[in-house]
């Protein structure tokens, strides 16, 4: 399977999704990653780009699409079996529920679904229970758009936090292909 990986600014979970995009990478399929703006460009306390960059290289064996230029043929000409966005941000996300497309992510995407294929978004957010619950709602209703498990992370310290369970999106991924969302969206732990 080609896998079209795409990864934003919610840099404290890059590592967990570099777990996956391992074990992606480890099951056999091709991924081709694509960075947003501020993950190819910003040095965080979890991450220096060039290294997150040079780290996602060896593992894809393949170079990163970071411009929109280069994000636009992944549909059109190169055609993905899936498009993963994960860690999605919910600024990403906002984008692609109206259309904006000035990353190279939310092209990625756009351009991926020229080809009715799945779209598969691990989104994790601070604000998710906030003002963007309206977007999450919205883009659940969307075809071809499929949610990774979403749990509260720390309800006393971000009572309005949720993030993905990266432990699922390889189950999300196989049910998104089959037109089915993997469930349930929404985790609850003990």
């Amino acid at each position: 399977m080609l896998i079209g990986y795409c990864f934003t600014g919610s840099f404290c979970t890059l590592s967990k999704s570099l777990k996956v995009l391992q074990e992606l990478v480890d099951l056999g399929h091709s991924v081709i990653p694509i960075f947003s703006y501020n993950v190819r460009d910003i040095d965080t306390r979890f991450w220096i780009a060039d290294e997150f960059r040079d780290k996602v290289v060896a593992i894809c064996d393949h170079e990163i699409v970071d411009s929109i230029v280069d994000a636009e043929p992944l549909g059109p000409v190169i055609k993905c079996d899936v498009m993963v966005v994960s860690p999605c941000t919910s600024n990403t996300l906002s984008k692609l529920r109206f259309g904006i497309t000035d990353t190279p992510v939310t092209m990625a995407v756009k351009a991926h679904l020229r080809t009715e294929a799945p779209v598969v978004i691990a989104l994790c957010s601070n604000d998710a229970l906030g003002a963007s619950g309206e977007v999450i709602g919205e883009m659940r209703n969307r075809k071809h758009y499929y949610f990774v498990p979403l749990y509260q992370d720390d309800t006393s310290k971000k009572p309005r936090s949720l993030v993905s369970d990266m432990d699922e999106v390889i189950p999300t991924i196989e049910c998104a292909i089959r037109g089915i969302q993997y469930q349930p969206i929404f985790k609850f732990f003990e």
